[in-house]
């Protein structure tokens, strides 16, 4: 399928990442639509039944076209005795924040198949995938439906996978983004050898015929010049609108972002048990180097503690997500954001290839 596929639903190379846990509400989510970019909805951690009442919240606000991220089933890995001494060691955690740890069999599928039925009872524009690849009858059945399909990629050997799939692009995560790594299967050793998002750009094109869109760490229009530059038809931008007015992330987690306290990000297991880039606070820090590789185990036995840590207002036991791009975050309705995006990407242009605009989505090769 053509990038001009995706990209003539909306007349901006700009996404909204869906980022799960509060933050991509359907305020967010239109507001960037209505711009002229992809808002997306998280359905990461919902029920079916709350994603079908934001879908329909966010039918209401915009008539644009829109995405709902989906994360895939989990494989059963985790060791339990690796688990039950982590939450021995979360014990003081639990004591400080007068709260129990949670249960970690709280289950491993996040309701894919419900949410699943959801989107095909009431279908979208856009739906992605996160931490691994649909069936390919579960694609055909969203482009029977008239959906469009993506799927999260940190390798060459992913995005392979994806386009044997069958699904109609890839998401291209650089190891700058911030929130979970994308990775389809969770191994320890790979923890620290991500790829930098143009060389990921790059080594995908070589290998997929699939539209990319790219993400991991893009604040600015010139970066955004720079990826469709390199061969990408969209970029896809989280920390950027994780701190605009409508996002619903902690007033604090906004602020954290430029605070100078906050001086780097690194990919944790503390809060969740799978790979994700945050700010370097407290628990980050106490805890990161021991938790295990037991995701969504960790994730449910953190979530009282997150919880009561942004109750609190507690900014060093939250789980602060955010790309390396995180000070370059500005305080920006989301609408006015894409529009600033916008001109500054029409400026980076201009000087990068001498002409007055950037170029439509889908001319030339989109490999």
């Amino acid at each position: 399928m053509s990038s001009s596929a995706l990209t003539d639903l909306f007349p901006h190379p700009i996404v909204q990442a869906p980022m799960a846990g509060g933050v991509s509400v359907p305020q967010l989510a239109a507001a960037v639509a209505e711009a002229g970019g992809l808002g997306f909805l998280a359905a990461g951690y919902k029920t079916a039944d709350g994603l079908y009442q934001e879908i329909k919240q966010l039918r209401s606000l915009t008539s644009r076209p829109f995405g709902v991220n989906l994360f895939m089933p989990q494989p059963e890995h985790a060791e339990t005795g690796a688990v039950e001494v982590y939450a021995h060691q979360l014990a003081g955690e639990a004591a400080w924040y007068e709260t129990e740890l949670g249960d970690p069999e709280s289950g491993r599928d996040d309701g894919y198949d419900a949410k699943l039925a959801v989107l095909l009872d009431n279908p979208v524009p856009v739906v992605s995938f996160h931490f691994g690849v649909p069936s390919p009858e579960v694609l055909e059945s969203l482009r029977r439906a008239g959906t469009f399909t993506l799927a999260t990629v940190t390798t060459a050997d992913e995005a392979l996978a994806v386009q044997r799939a069958g699904a109609d692009a890839v998401i291209v995560q650089g190891v700058e983004a911030g929130g979970h790594q994308g990775t389809h299967r969770d191994n320890p050793e790979n923890d620290h050898s991500g790829i930098g998002l143009l060389a990921l750009i790059a080594q995908v094109r070589t290998c997929v015929n699939l539209p990319i869109v790219a993400a991991g760490g893009l604040m600015r229009g010139s970066q955004i010049a720079a990826v469709l530059a390199a061969g990408a038809s969209a970029a896809q931008l989280g920390t950027a609108f994780l701190a605009t007015r409508e996002s619903g992330a902690h007033a604090v987690h906004k602020q954290a972002l430029t605070n100078p306290l906050f001086v780097r990000t690194e990919l944790t297991r503390a809060f969740s048990g799978r790979p994700a880039r945050g700010l370097v606070n407290r628990f980050l820090h106490e805890h990161g180097p021991y938790a295990p590789a037991a995701y969504p185990e960790v994730h449910h036995l953190t979530a009282p503690l997150r919880k009561a840590a942004a109750k609190a207002g507690d900014v060093q036991g939250m789980a602060l997500w955010a790309g390396q791009g995180h000070r370059l975050a500005r305080d920006l309705p989301a609408g006015r954001l894409v529009e600033v995006l916008v001109s500054e990407l029409a400026e980076a242009w201009t000087a990068l290839s001498e002409v007055s605009e950037y170029p439509r989505f889908g001319d030339g090769d989109v490999r």
